[in-house]
């Protein structure tokens, strides 16, 4: 199994701790460069946020005014350890700031606040250049099959899953509004 397709603009994940950050750069430079309309989004994790290539990137796609979006998932624990030990400020989104790089913060667990934040972004970056989403979201296993997660409680992943599970929560929003059976779902 491949993690990209050129035919599908699917440029996939890289083993390089933030090195799709400036692929997407460049992936928004050939789209100003060509004039397609076309957006580019580069996606990092909270662990590589820290990154000295990032804040290259962001530079110079601010400079630029690169229509890029940077997608920032903020799952709090990176590979194990919380943002906290390894951030001097958590606020993910702001770190544009000092390039002039507007960002928002942005509930993962919420499918439509996602999709209303994501369409934003994309009008941002076609008219004025580069956005950064920080999606804060949850991930209930560790980081890979090597990390049995013990820097978090049971209890703290099951109340997650209980209360902010966005699958649950948009299968309650299409049966309450009457937009699908039970039926239909399990179909």
């Amino acid at each position: 199994m491949h993690m990209f397709s050129r035919d599908k603009n699917f440029y996939g994940g890289h083993g390089i701790v933030g090195a799709q950050i400036p692929l997407g750069t460049g992936l928004a430079f050939a789209h100003k460069y060509k004039g397609d309309g076309g957006v580019a989004q580069a996606y990092c994790g909270d662990g590589a946020v820290n990154q000295g290539q990032i804040y290259e990137s962001f530079n110079m796609a601010q400079l630029w005014k690169l229509p890029v979006i940077y997608i920032i998932e903020n799952n709090r624990y990176g590979m194990g350890t919380s943002i906290e030990r390894v951030s001097s400020t958590t606020e993910l989104y702001r770190r544009g700031d000092s390039f002039g790089t507007p960002g928002e913060q942005v509930n993962g667990m919420d499918v439509l606040a996602v999709k209303e934040a994501g369409q934003k972004a994309v009008e941002h970056a076609r008219k004025d250049g580069p956005y950064i989403l920080e999606i804060k979201t949850y991930r209930y296993r560790g980081h890979s099959m090597s990390d049995p997660a013990k820097y978090r409680t049971r209890e703290e992943v099951q109340k997650m899953r209980d209360e902010r599970d966005p699958i649950e929560a948009v299968r309650s929003l299409l049966l309450e509004g009457n937009h699908a059976s039970e039926e239909d779902l399990k179909a």
